[in-house]
C-alpha cells in the first residue's frame, strides 16, 4: 500500500486533485494536508489590530476543518476514509517536509490554488513542490 499526500485548500483545482487521487489510489492510504500560511494574515489591513492573529488563526483552523469535512463527504462516495493533518508554515516547504518526514510515496495536487496578485507575489506553490519534492508529484489541472 502506497502513502499518498494530497494538499488541499478551497480551490477547484484542489477538489479535482482529491477526486483524481480517490479514483487512482483508492486502495492506498490517502492523507490530506492543509497548510495554514501565517503570512496571509500579514496581507490584510486588520493584521495590525491587537488580537487579530489569534482570531485569524482560529478562523483558519475552522476553515481547514470544514475543508476536511467536505473532502470526507466526497471520499465517502468512493468508500475511502481519509487521514487529515493541518500544519502551519509556508505551503510549498511544509508539504515537501511533511511528505519527506512521514514516508509518503506520492503527492497529488491541483495546479494552483491562488490567483491574482497573491500568486504573483508568492509564486506557484505547485511549481515549488515539484522542484523540491523527493517523491513523484502528480499535478491535476
Amino acid at each position: 500500500m502506497s502513502k499518498i499526500l494530497v494538499p488541499i485548500d478551497s480551490s477547484e483545482q484542489s477538489t479535482e486533485a482529491l477526486e483524481y487521487a480517490l479514483e487512482e489510489f483508492q486502495s492506498d492510504e490517502i492523507t490530506l494536508i492543509h497548510v495554514i500560511d501565517p503570512i496571509e494574515a500579514g496581507y490584510t489591513a486588520q493584521a495590525t489590530v491587537p488580537g487579530y492573529s489569534e482570531e485569524w488563526y482560529e478562523q483558519a483552523q475552522e476553515d481547514a476543518d470544514t475543508l476536511f469535512e467536505q473532502a470526507q463527504e466526497t471520499a465517502d462516495e468512493y468508500g475511502v476514509t481519509l487521514d487529515t493533518v493541518t500544519e502551519v508554515g509556508r505551503p510549498s516547504r511544509t508539504v515537501v517536509e511533511y511528505a519527506e518526514e512521514n514516508g509518503f510515496d506520492h503527492i497529488v495536487m491541483g495546479s494552483h490554488g491562488r490567483s491574482g496578485v497573491s500568486r504573483i507575489l508568492l509564486g506557484s506553490v505547485a511549481e515549488s513542490i515539484v522542484r523540491r519534492s523527493p517523491v513523484p508529484v502528480t499535478i491535476v489541472r
